[in-house]
């Protein structure tokens, strides 16, 4: 049995924003510039390209030897789910113990409803020498609220991020204390979330984003001629709800004057 390499690769997890290369960070691209680290990135099916590999192609940047598709379906299935990362890191683990870095492409930010997390613990698992780094990137939804001209948060303004997948009621319970829903994975449930929004009068503070930074980005601020339409996974909604009620903050964040300050003021005046 041959010995295994001394150097085990790193497994990196490269944030692409959730779709204009241009915002990538300089770390991605630097490390997407290298030629002695092999790709994988994400695809949902065989038949559907690889909306992160697709960010990559658009920027430019030229491929390296090895780039390969890791298969992780649209799924709520955890036998089937569970069958596909550790497949995946079958595929990615020959390559690190062989010494190579492994980049993982995601589009958005590793961090945030990313499948990178379930590779990285699935190779861990497997051989606990692999090191793992995440290279952070822009939110889908910083880049919606950007893109829109419209502020994610102000001052003391609290924000829910959640997938709408929860259903309309958890969404309801939600609103009352927060300033900003960020509803994620709205396909499922536009027609529904369009009748509620108008029932809470809240249709003309929601604005949605399909695609966001893609070359066929839509916004739509009218949001009930959306209905019975097909809309991308890749969408997402941002509601303001100017009819909450807050209660009373914790003061004294704010730095006070020193007294020496206070007595200066004094004596000028």
């Amino acid at each position: 049995m041959m010995p295994l390499p001394s150097r085990v690769g790193r497994l990196i997890g490269v944030s692409l924003g959730p779709g204009d290369p241009g915002l990538m960070t300089r770390r991605a691209w630097a490390l997407l510039e290298r030629r002695d680290a092999a790709w994988t990135y994400p695809a949902r099916s065989t038949k559907t390209p690889s909306y992160a590999f697709d960010i990559v192609l658009r920027s430019g940047i030229a491929l390296p030897a090895q780039h390969q598709a890791l298969l992780f379906p649209m799924t709520h299935d955890e036998v089937k789910l569970l069958r596909h990362w550790h497949r995946a890191a079958e595929v990615v683990l020959p390559v690190l113990q062989a010494g190579q870095d492994v980049l993982f492409l995601v589009e958005g930010d590793a961090s945030t409803y990313a499948t990178f997390g379930h590779l990285a613990r699935t190779v861990r698992a497997i051989d606990e020498r692999v090191a793992v780094d995440v290279v952070p990137g822009v939110n889908s939804f910083t880049a919606a609220s950007a893109t829109l001209g419209q502020p994610l948060a102000e001052q003391d303004d609290t924000v829910a991020i959640l997938p709408a997948a929860y259903g309309v009621g958890a969404v309801d319970r939600l609103l009352h204390d927060f300033d900003t829903l960020v509803l994620l994975k709205v396909k499922p449930l536009m027609d529904e979330l369009i009748d509620w929004l108008e029932q809470r009068g809240l249709l003309r503070h929601a604005q949605f984003i399909e695609r966001c930074g893609a070359p066929d980005e839509r916004v739509v601020t009218d949001l009930p001629s959306l209905r019975g339409q097909k809309v991308s996974y890749l969408s997402l909604i941002i509601v303001r709800n100017p009819h909450r009620v807050r209660g009373e903050r914790i003061k004294g964040c704010l730095k006070k004057a020193s007294p020496l300050v206070s007595q200066t003021t004094e004596e000028k005046e």
